[in-house]
């Protein structure tokens, strides 16, 4: 079995073999931690083969990623397993292969952790299948614990799970990426007799590198000049979305056959890219962390990083994409000044506070009824990711249920775990220092990420860029910098306007009336841009006047922008802001000036927005703090035009989205919104 799934001259690893017999022999739970590429997936295909020749019921695989489960599928066809798959980009399969699964014929069964959730699953397929399975396979177990880098709360539901297995069944959880408190905490929640399994972490193909260059122009004229110099196909991991569309639009443009991979990606275009890289059709796929646990490509000949993940627990784990079957692979971090305000911005996600937590239990106990997500977001200051996701640790935890309909309290007690959350968020902290320490240490990298992740065998690996005393080549060609600072200097985006008004809300419902939408607008750059990300951070981050580089960017990308209006706009009204009010005067009195547009004043909107909210909440406390003043309205109706809705930020939009209502409601014939930054 093994050298169908793996090669005529295939030999188990001692612990491959040791994880097989506790599976198949004698029934245990255990937790493998073991390098990526070691063959996790050959332990539990193996152990399944000869678990149903046995008799034994299907394997139920926990599998966090589509592109994962894509790659245990083919794995599993080579071992001559019939494996399928229930998931969020095979809907209309879900009846069939329920059926299968009842009739025995289905081998391996792999699910996602939100499934384990979905309550339609959870109450009528799930208890058959705990029921039935041969053994339980929990991939990238260090997502069940809240230490782990990748924490998922859907993962936790794991537990119940393990609770309805039959007395006997086999479980198996693995990862590549838990350290000592990680490690102990799956082994706890397996159970007591949980035979753990820990190899050395090191990867004898990698060859770590760092090369600390000035600007993000700078990083990407390195990419320009050097991507071709890397063996192979591979990888180039960036931060966020937009930095990803960036790089891989300024590649292309460059000659690079790249293609960019996000959780913004279409499923389609998704598994292409997959195709692509497989095939070595593209020279690197420029992906977020989507891209990431379990994708398998054994000949990947290097990982780029453009910026580095907030801890190297998290990098290690990305960087073992490579070099799985090649002697030699290319592992290269490129460290930007912008890294810690992106890794701070994810950390403000992190669970809610007390009285958030404590208003949404209320509202559900009060209701007596289950309620939507909709309906909660207009009670609660959350965005439906951070809701949500409070919504499943409450879950997990006992105090709410999801039905169908919504969520409903349990009546259980719970409280608020003050001090776990503190402990976690100060590990999280640690561990972005190490990843800072990561970027200057003298030591052997891999020695120093081994020694992260609590590795007893951590030593110095001889081929790292500080072990060998040779850095990778820094230099830059003039022609490639260049062109990567046009690129990223180049500004405008579209801001979209919003056509459909939250649901849940008592005072407005259904779609805007066309009569009071705005225009697409338009924004200088994102605050995650790689290019205006930086400076748009550093001047909205005080209340001067508006640099005049700024506004000689703006007048760009109004000329652009021009080209598209029906009218020419014929004044200009300002969003007022408690906290940029020089900026924003300023900034609309220069565009005034340029473009020989009277400046009519402001639409007040009193105190200062939360950029955490999320829509229903967000509109419902807007609704009665933005008014236009009857001086403003009466100039507004007097100018008889399209209006330029000046404002510093955009974040939901809403803010525009109501000012633009109330001006056209005042005689605008359309309202053209222009911001410095966006959030998104």
């Amino acid at each position: 079995m093994l050298r169908a799934l793996a090669g005529p001259k295939a030999e188990l690893r001692a612990d491959q073999w040791r994880a097989i017999e506790a599976l198949v022999i004698d029934g245990r739970r255990v937790l493998c931690v073991q390098r990526t590429g070691w063959g996790k997936s050959a332990v539990y295909f193996i152990a399944t083969g000869l678990l149903r020749a046995r008799g034994a019921g299907p394997t139920v695989i926990v599998s966090p990623l589509i592109a994962l489960m894509r790659n245990q599928i083919e794995a599993a066809v080579r071992a001559g397993i019939n494996a399928r798959t229930i998931n969020s980009a095979n809907l209309d399969d879900w009846d069939t292969i329920t059926a299968e699964v009842r009739d025995g014929t289905v081998d391996v069964l792999l699910i996602s952790p939100e499934r384990l959730n979905n309550p339609d699953f959870r109450d009528n397929v799930l208890p058959k299948l705990a029921a039935a399975a041969g053994l339980l396979v929990v991939d990238e177990a260090h997502c069940v614990s809240d230490w782990g880098h990748d924490f998922r709360p859907d993962y936790r539901r794991l537990r119940t799970l393990l609770s309805e297995l039959n007395p006997g069944t086999a479980v198996l959880a693995t990862t590549a990426t838990a350290n000592a408190r990680v490690t102990t905490d799956v082994a706890e929640q397996l159970g007591d007799d949980a035979l753990v399994l820990r190899g050395p972490l090191d990867r004898a193909s990698l060859r770590l590198g760092v090369i600390t260059l000035p600007t993000p122009g700078h990083r990407l004229g390195w990419l320009a000049d050097h991507l071709d110099g890397l063996d192979g196909s591979g990888i180039i991991y960036t931060l966020t979305v937009a930095a990803a569309d960036d790089t891989a639009a300024f590649l292309r443009g460059r000659g690079h056959r790249v293609a960019s991979y996000t959780g913004q990606t279409d499923d389609a275009e998704r598994q292409a890219a997959e195709a692509d890289l497989l095939a070595n059709r593209v020279k690197a796929l420029v992906a977020t962390s989507a891209l990431g646990m379990g994708f398998d490509k054994p000949d990947l000949g290097f990982v780029v990083h453009l910026g580095a993940p907030p801890s190297p627990i998290a990098y290690y784990q990305q960087v073992g994409r490579a070099g799985r079957a090649v002697e030699h692979a290319d592992v290269l971090l490129l460290p930007g000044r912008e890294d810690q305000a992106i890794w701070h911005y994810f950390a403000s996600l992190a669970f809610p506070p007390a009285n958030q937590v404590r208003t949404v239990l209320d509202a559900l106990a009060a209701a007596g009824r289950p309620l939507s997500t909709p309906v909660l977001e207009a009670q609660v200051e959350l965005r439906r990711s951070r809701l949500e996701l409070m919504l499943k640790v409450l879950d997990v935890d006992g105090a709410v249920r999801r039905v169908r309909g919504g969520w409903e309290s349990t009546g259980a007690p719970w409280s608020y775990d003050e001090e776990r959350l503190t402990r976690v968020a100060q590990a999280r902290a640690t561990e972005a220092q190490l990843m800072l320490d990561y970027e200057t240490t003298t030591q052997c990298r891999m020695e120093f990420l081994r020694q992260a992740l609590d590795d007893p065998a951590a030593e110095p690996c001889g081929r790292c860029d500080n072990c060998t005393k040779s850095g990778y080549a820094s230099a830059i060609s003039d022609d490639a910098l260049g062109q990567a600072r046009a690129h990223l200097g180049k500004p405008g985006l579209e801001i979209a306007p919003r056509r459909q008004w939250p649901t849940a809300l008592t005072f407005a419902s259904g779609k805007i009336p066309a009569t009071e939408v705005s225009e697409t607008g338009r924004a200088l750059g994102r605050l995650s841009d790689l290019g205006w990300g930086e400076r748009l951070r550093r001047f909205l981050a005080a209340d001067t006047p508006v640099p005049s580089e700024v506004t000689d960017a703006v007048v760009e990308v109004l000329k652009d922008w021009a080209a598209s209006w029906s009218a020419r706009p014929v004044a200009i009204v300002s969003v007022g802001s408690s906290r940029h009010q020089v900026l924003i005067r300023s900034f609309a009195e220069r565009i005034g000036a340029i473009g020989r547009l009277p400046y009519l004043g402001e639409v007040r909107a009193g105190g200062t927005d939360s950029g955490r909210a999320n829509s229903a909440h967000r509109v419902r406390a807007l609704h009665d703090r933005i008014e236009v003043g009857p001086d403003v309205a009466a100039a507004v109706a007097a100018a008889g035009g399209p209006i330029l809705l000046i404002d510093d930020f955009v974040d939901s939009g809403w803010t525009m989205a109501i000012a633009a209502r109330l001006l056209r409601q005042a005689g605008a014939t359309t309202v053209l919104p222009l911001a410095l930054g966006m959030a998104s």
